[in-house]
């Protein structure tokens, strides 16, 4: 599957923000926000190089929260219906202006947001074209949770086969198939 650059890095920003969100722990109790305040959103501005943000405030780290939640829905969506009414309301509130741009050293791309449009719908109309963009492509069913009993992380399953299962297969992953191998060494020691 051929994806341009500017939709790959949004789906990355997409990811990680949905990511940000508490996680519950295996003992039902909510982790930590990576959102948590206006600081973190500046990091999180600043680790994904999102351009044209001005001053931030406890107004926009609401809107930034709201927006997380609508795109952590598209991630559980049961189908590209579903998908697709999600997406469709987070980008027509977003106020899209597409527009080609070449800043900072990257070729030709475009932004989907408006001038001066708001933290929240920069990510919203970007992000929100991007998950759009896997939709049309036939590909929603590539828009995943982690199966990792502990984790559930969002992330886009870019493998060829669409076999990926863990949001990281040397953490997670490698958790559970080392969890399993020892259950069944036990289990053939005690038989």
């Amino acid at each position: 599957m051929l994806i341009p650059h500017d939709t790959r890095i949004a789906l990355d920003t997409v990811v990680d923000l949905v990511n940000t969100a508490p996680q519950e722990d295996s003992g039902g109790v909510g982790g930590t926000d990576g959102l948590g305040d206006v600081e973190a959103l500046y990091g999180f501005v600043r680790s994904h190089d999102i351009s044209g943000v001005g001053d931030l405030g406890n107004r926009d780290l609401r809107a930034v929260l709201n927006v997380r939640a609508r795109f952590a829905e598209v991630f559980a969506a049961p189908d590209a219906r579903s998908a697709a009414d999600l997406i469709n309301q987070l980008v027509a509130a977003a106020g899209t202006t597409p527009q080609l741009t070449d800043h900072d050293g990257y070729d030709w791309h475009v932004h989907y947001f408006a001038p001066g449009a708001s933290v929240a719908d920069h990510l919203a109309a970007d992000c929100g074209m991007a998950l759009a963009f896997m939709v049309v492509a036939g590909e929603q069913e590539r828009l995943r949770r982690c199966e990792a009993p502990d984790c559930g992380h969002a992330f886009v399953d870019l493998s060829r086969n669409r076999s990926r299962r863990y949001c990281d297969s040397r953490t997670c992953g490698n958790r559970l198939h080392v969890a399993a191998y020892r259950a069944r060494r036990k289990e053939a020691a005690a038989g």
